[in-house]
């Protein structure tokens, strides 16, 4: 058996024939097809591959003095659920920093601001569809501040919040009642770097 490549995720680009929009509107996100050419097999055909793109996100796991996690409940059709989930926001503004990303929604989501950030990992939702991307941060030293001029829409005006012991939080993520990927992600990684006390 050959020896394993390095462990360790990397940038690779493999050259793509043609593209053609399947749908683009102005949205979030927009779907296109690609026909790709597998590098030194240029005797096969091209072959095709859906892209969902999608600018990423940032997702927050604020926990304050008293080890609870700011948790919100929102409808998401797709699933035909009501999650609970983090703080999170789509990393919207070209050039923008992650963390400045999650600093601005954690005042607009929760109302909160944190003196202390810590960045726990960057994943890929689903690298077979899409290239969405998300970076996860744990927010301490909270305090209440104004949440400016954001007005929540469609489901965000929905939107149910409170704070929850980071134990219990944990004990749903582990127990499977709670099932967004993206707070499931964040509490785990949170957990394994000893960053979250349950």
């Amino acid at each position: 058996m050959a020896e394993a490549p390095d462990l360790v995720d990397t940038p690779e680009e493999w050259p793509v024939v043609r593209s053609e929009d399947r749908h683009r509107d102005g949205w979030v996100m927009a779907l296109r097809q690609d026909w790709i050419q597998r590098p030194g097999a240029d005797e096969e055909e091209p072959f095709r591959r859906l892209v969902l793109e999608h600018p990423g996100a940032v997702v927050i796991l604020a926990v304050d003095d008293e080890e609870r996690v700011f948790c919100l409940w929102q409808y998401r059709h797709p699933a035909r659920r009501r999650f609970v989930e983090l703080p999170a926001g789509l990393l919207d503004v070209e050039g923008e920093d992650p963390v400045v990303t999650a600093q601005r929604e954690l005042v607009e989501e929760a109302g909160l601001a944190a003196e202390s950030w810590a960045h726990l990992g960057t994943t890929y939702s689903s690298p077979g569809i899409s290239s969405e991307i998300h970076h996860y941060y744990l927010a301490r030293d909270l305090r209440e501040v104004e949440r400016g001029d954001f007005v929540a829409h469609h489901e965000e005006a929905d939107m149910q919040a409170g704070w929850v012991p980071a134990a219990d939080l944990h004990a749903a993520v582990t127990d499977g009642r709670v099932t967004d990927g993206h707070t499931v992600i964040a509490v785990l990684m949170a957990q394994a770097r000893g960053l979250l006390r349950v």
